[in-house]
């Protein structure tokens, strides 16, 4: 069973910057798919960013010039560097993994739910 963990969450004014971890564990490291996704209060969940497993990334257009995603070698840890922070960016932020999935197929997750999710941690960006 994949475990996802995320930390960084927090408040922040307009125009600061956050950074999101996820620790992902009990997973095959080869071609797992991972991401961002995000809720706001009385909005649907949409993707914020994936990474498969080569390290190639797709963003929401909203987003694609503030946020950046990474991870390290192992594949245990998942970052969401956030820039330039908006009021509309406030949600609860969740990670997301997904196995045996990769190339366009995972690129195309970012519309798309994932398999296995973390609880979330929020996000608030104060005018």
């Amino acid at each position: 069973q994949v475990k996802l963990v995320e930390s960084g969450g927090g408040s922040v004014q307009t125009g600061g910057s956050l950074t999101l971890a996820c620790a992902i564990s009990q997973a095959p490291v080869r071609d797992i798919c991972m991401g961002w996704y995000r809720q706001a209060p009385g909005k649907m969940r949409e993707g914020v960013g994936v990474i498969d497993g080569d390290g190639t990334t797709r963003y929401l257009d909203d987003v694609k010039d503030r946020f950046t995603i990474s991870q390290d070698n192992a594949k245990t840890t998942m970052w969401l560097q956030m820039n330039s922070l908006k009021p509309d960016d406030t949600a609860t932020y969740y990670c997301a993994a997904e196995p045996r999935v990769y190339g366009s197929m995972c690129l195309n997750k970012l519309h798309y739910a994932m398999d296995y999710w973390g609880k979330g941690t929020l996000v608030i960006v104060s005018s």
